[in-house]
């Protein structure tokens, strides 16, 4: 018995990538494209002719819309339309924008068709695609709609900054807060992760992939 085919859209600025992952992705049995867009914008007037459209293929960074207010403007008129993010580079940043935008994962451009394949698979069976770069702890809980997310853009940043030997103070000059400012991002980590020091929290991230050494 064969898997039912999965409608996606591909919405990207770059004509050439986005024609020719559409061609790539035509290959395989398991998706189908119904239609491609070249920005936000142009996504919001051709979705609306296609209701069965069950994924959708995010560029990042695209003129006009780009694809975190895109991806906004989907989860909130189109809620159960999944959305997976397409990354130039491993942008933690951009990459988490675009989760809490209620993109479902990422994926490089530069992966393969069959990694890909698999990111699409994943997301349509469980909502959300684990990868590399992103704890599957986090996806979840953005993707059970917390009205906020587990962690801060500056508390990932202090966990990041935690991995190396810089001092508390050292770090807060880095971050352009007082000292005390830092404290309380890593109470609030120590708090959220039941964790009691700084090791601990260099730990958690290593093992989450939420730091890289």
């Amino acid at each position: 018995m064969s898997s039912p085919i999965i409608s996606i859209a591909i919405v990207d600025d770059h004509t050439l990538f986005r024609s020719g992952l559409a061609n790539l992705l035509e290959e395989f049995d398991e998706v189908k494209v119904l239609f491609e867009a070249v920005n936000g914008i142009d996504l919001q007037s051709k979705i609306v002719n296609y209701p069965e459209v069950q994924l959708i293929l995010m560029d990042i960074n695209m003129p006009v819309m780009d694809g975190f207010l895109a991806t906004k403007w989907v989860k909130q008129n189109f809620p159960k339309v999944n959305v997976l993010a397409l990354s130039m580079q491993e942008d933690e940043k951009a990459i988490i924008g675009m989760l809490r935008a209620g993109a479902g994962g990422y994926m490089l451009k530069e992966s393969t068709p069959t990694d890909l394949l698999e990111s699409i698979k994943g997301i349509i069976s469980k909502g959300f695609y684990v990868n590399d770069l992103v704890s599957g702890r986090l996806l979840v809980a953005l993707k059970e709609g917390d009205s906020k997310p587990p962690f801060t853009a500056r508390e990932l940043t202090f966990l990041q900054y935690c991995s190396t030997e810089l001092t508390y103070k050292e770090i807060a000059d880095l971050m352009n807060v007082s000292p005390r400012t830092v404290d309380n991002y890593r109470e609030s980590l120590f708090a959220k992760l039941n964790i009691k020091s700084r090791t601990g929290l260099v730990v958690y991230g290593i093992k989450n992939k939420l730091v890289t050494i």
